[in-house]
């Protein structure tokens, strides 16, 4: 159980544009209001486990013992039963905790906004909410932290002192953001995942928070196959004029481009195509995160920059009264 900290004093920063280390530790004030663990029903460890959108904590075999009176039936172990005549019952006890991993995207095409805050500020409040909150229930936290020119590997751990240490990463590498900044080729989401690939996760929560610019097929398909041991929950951070352009853009002549490429939009023709070819790619890459998460019937959390990405989180996940 993690102990509440004083955050230490803020720096200079404009809150839309990077978040420092003291706004990420504050925000362990916030992790009281929603839960990533199931709410399983007293009775049995096994009661409840599929009503979360979550996979709970393991459950390890105890012992295996002949049947008491208001023994749950559904542990019976019949093979045992059958051979010996008598009723016997798998007893099971749950896990001490739990390990999640937050991969955590603080790349280039993360340093856009057309609205209130920055895309990377959205991720970095939202996996700092999320590990204060894994820390309070008294499990495991892992980062994976992408920033521009490397990928920051924290393995899971229960103590507030490595969430502080990640979070002060964190909140460097949301720093070093700025409009020069060009990704190296080693942060690549693939790159991701070869990395999570080496730890062998298996009843584990993987959240990845990202744009999710340069996830393709293959490694959706990639993800599909952890699903079938772990919990694999996609947030989606974006921002409204990565979806459509505003028909306004059309009464000026507007220069847009990716760092490499640029395109004069001087037409109402030329509006309608680039938003047109917009708007179909955030469709099919949503579409694509969605199939994802209903193999598990986890939540597909799509957030803007628009600023109140805590809220919009909270109620996504499950938000307590």
């Amino acid at each position: 159980m993690a102990r509440p900290t004083i955050a230490p004093r803020s720096q200079d920063l404009d809150p839309r544009l990077y978040c420092d280390y003291a706004r990420l530790v504050r925000l362990q004030s916030q992790a009281m209001s929603f839960s990533l663990l199931p709410h399983l029903k007293a009775g049995s460890v096994l009661s409840g486990r599929h009503q979360s959108r979550f996979r709970g904590r393991g459950l390890n075999f105890e012992e295996l013992r002949h049947y008491q009176q208001g023994d749950d039936i559904r542990n019976l172990d019949w093979k045992v039963t059958l051979r010996t005549g008598k009723p016997h019952v798998r007893s099971y006890t749950e896990e001490k905790d739990r390990n999640v991993i937050l991969c955590v995207d603080q790349r280039s095409t993360m340093f856009f906004s057309s609205t209130s805050v920055m895309k990377s500020v959205v991720a970095a409040d939202i996996a700092a909410m999320c590990a204060w909150r894994i820390l309070k229930d008294g499990d495991r936290v892992g980062f994976l932290i992408a920033d521009s020119q490397r990928l920051h590997i924290s393995p899971s751990q229960r103590t507030q002192h490595e969430v502080l240490r990640q979070l002060r990463v964190l909140s460097q590498a949301n720093q070093a953001l700025n409009v020069r900044s060009q990704d190296s080729e080693h942060v690549s989401f693939s790159h991701w995942l070869t990395q999570l690939g080496r730890m062998r996760l298996k009843q584990s929560t993987l959240v990845i928070i990202s744009d999710w610019h340069d996830c393709d097929e293959a490694m959706l398909e990639q993800l599909k196959q952890w699903q079938q041991h772990n919990d694999v929950l996609a947030v989606q951070i974006s921002d409204p004029l990565e979806q459509a352009l505003p028909s306004s853009l059309a009464k000026a002549n507007w220069v847009i481009g990716d760092g490499q490429y640029q395109m004069n939009l001087d037409s109402k023709e030329k509006v309608e195509q680039a938003s047109e070819y917009l708007t179909a790619q955030a469709e099919q890459q949503r579409d694509a995160l969605r199939r994802l998460m209903a193999m598990k019937r986890l939540p597909h959390i799509e957030l803007e920059t628009g600023g109140d990405h805590l809220n919009r989180f909270r109620q996504a996940v499950g938000e307590r009264g």
